[in-house]
């Protein structure tokens, strides 16, 4: 079985989860972007916009996103964008119970893909892989090792949007993923 059709087969294990749909609502937002990915680009959970389409990362935050990959050479189309969160969670930010709920699925997504480099896009992101909290702000732009993949922290890009102050960390961040995708 190729990549796409183990991807195609977990989204369907996570249509059928019950308790994925028992504490988010909307469309499932599975990820998008090649099977054969490098760079996994990884944030939080969808939005009101991402849940309505089912594509992650399509409003102001993945606009950013989708600009900031695009200027540093790389093409939508052979990244991965997702989030360890699958459907919009009820109270906004995901709990620390969707978040390991959740883990499971995410994992085995990753897995499948097999990216050269995930970029996790804030602490949601960071506590989903790592299991730990890290001060996003301060540690940014560090490389993690964990199970054979390499992990790179970055800010979300809600934060930059929140915090226009934070755009030049963010852009010297993806200049930083882009001489390490190219290794």
């Amino acid at each position: 079985m190729g990549k796409l059709q183990e991807l195609q087969k977990l989204q369907n294990i996570i249509v059928s989860c019950s308790a994925c749909k028992k504490v988010g609502s909307g469309k499932l937002v599975f990820g998008e972007g090649s099977p054969n990915a490098k760079v996994i680009f990884v944030g939080e959970a969808p939005g009101k916009k991402e849940a309505e389409s089912g594509r992650p990362f399509i409003g102001r935050s993945g606009q950013l996103l989708r600009s900031i990959i695009r200027s540093i050479g790389l093409k939508e189309k052979d990244v991965y964008i997702t989030s360890p969160v699958k459907y919009l969670p009820r109270k906004g930010t995901p709990s620390r119970q969707e978040i390991i709920h959740s883990h499971t699925h995410f994992v085995k997504q990753l897995e499948i893909i097999q990216p050269k480099i995930i970029v996790l896009l804030g602490k949601t992101a960071v506590y989903a892989i790592l299991g730990v909290d890290i001060p996003v702000l301060k540690d940014h732009g560090k490389t993690y090792e964990k199970n054979g993949w390499k992990i790179f922290v970055t800010l979300h890009p809600a934060a930059v949007l929140r915090f226009p102050k934070y755009k030049s960390l963010f852009e010297s961040d993806f200049k930083k993923i882009k001489k390490i995708s190219k290794n």
